[in-house]
């Protein structure tokens, strides 16, 4: 067993099985450093990543598991639904809570890896939607590690990687094939296997925590109650200190704005669905009755339905319209407004 020089950790959702596979390809032999890979992927079922990174590439490829420690030349696969972190040179795998409507996700094996490894710790954040990655590559960077971000232009779904450039500015676009070189570059560099520096960090340490299912709650983080709900449990959420724009409820959930706006979005569209389901029901139930009293010659009764439905279908419309508004202006809304 070799222990590695430094640790890469990779996030990817969105067009990220191909980004991968350009990858690992170009990631050489004696790569003196380990690889951990956070792809976003259903919470139920299984994942094949593992497989396909072995025939893509020339490093193992392998589902992580829980305690392992990290060996040089190998690349370790969060599986579903599971978060993977590391710890002083070992890996950690949890069903804490999700993050950005994630497990895995990339923020919590980035923000690791910043707290275990400092400057030993590269991040490299490929195809994907919304700006996951982006605050965990700005811990790494913050404690001197270094930033790689696929090419947009490349990207299949370029929003990650430009999101964690704008905020990483010193992170360095690349082709998603030729990071590899530039990795074992940087890994070169590094003085040699040394024993990890814990970042003191107490807001770091208590994120850390919450994803390792630890007794830890949001208050803890000191956080200002931010007036919003959580899509998770529809708890109160806390926005964060020092993070302009990330917020955590009571239990864990994380959420960043771009996330937390786009899911606030999909459950506002689910409550206009409800409501115009709700509508078209009244609406044909108070038809049904109003020829119902029609055939027993109540017409007062049957024009009072006959109004009720004429009102619900009405009300209908104007919900189909908003629908149609929402998806409209989430189709135009700028990608990086956020950035």
């Amino acid at each position: 067993m070799t222990e590695p020089r430094g640790i890469v950790v990779v996030g990817a959702s969105a067009g990220g099985v191909e980004a991968l596979r350009s990858f690992v390809g170009g990631l050489p032999a004696d790569l003196p450093g380990a690889v951990c890979v956070v792809l976003h992927v259903p919470r139920t079922g299984t994942s094949a990543l593992p497989q396909i990174l072995n025939r893509s590439g020339p490093l193992p490829a392998a589902h992580a598991t829980d305690g392992d420690a990290l060996e040089a030349g190998h690349v370790y696969v969060a599986p579903p639904n599971r978060h993977l972190l590391v710890r002083d040179g070992h890996l950690l795998l949890s069903h804490g809570p999700v993050e950005n409507g994630h497990r895995p996700a990339a923020d919590p094996l980035f923000r690791s890896a910043a707290r275990w490894w400092g400057a030993a710790a590269l991040g490299v954040v490929l195809s994907g939607n919304r700006d996951d990655g982006t605050y965990g590559l700005s811990e790494i960077v913050r404690q001197g590690g270094k930033g790689l971000v696929q090419d947009p232009h490349e990207a299949l779904y370029p929003s990650m990687p430009r999101h964690a450039a704008a905020q990483s500015p010193s992170a360095r676009p690349l082709p998603a094939a030729m990071m590899g070189a530039a990795l074992a570059e940087l890994l070169g560099e590094l003085p040699g296997p040394a024993p990890r520096a814990v970042v003191e960090q107490a807001e770091m340490d208590a994120e850390d925590a919450m994803t390792a299912m630890q007794d830890v709650t949001a208050d803890e983080i000191g956080g200002i109650p931010a007036g919003f709900g959580c899509p998770s449990c529809h708890g109160a959420l806390f926005e964060l200190p020092g993070a302009v724009g990330r917020f955590r409820c009571r239990v864990g959930h994380g959420w960043s704005a771009a996330g937390l706006l786009d899911e606030l979005g999909s459950s506002l569209e689910g409550a206009l669905w409800m409501a115009l389901r709700s509508l078209e029901e009244k609406a044909a139930l108070s038809r049904r009755m109003a020829g119902g009293a029609t055939v027993r010659g109540h017409r007062t009764t049957a024009n009072q339905y006959a109004e009720a439905a004429d009102e619900a279908e009405a009300a209908g419309k104007t919900i189909r319209q908003l629908i149609e508004r929402l998806a409209a202006l989430e189709n135009d809304a700028p990608e990086d407004a956020l950035s």
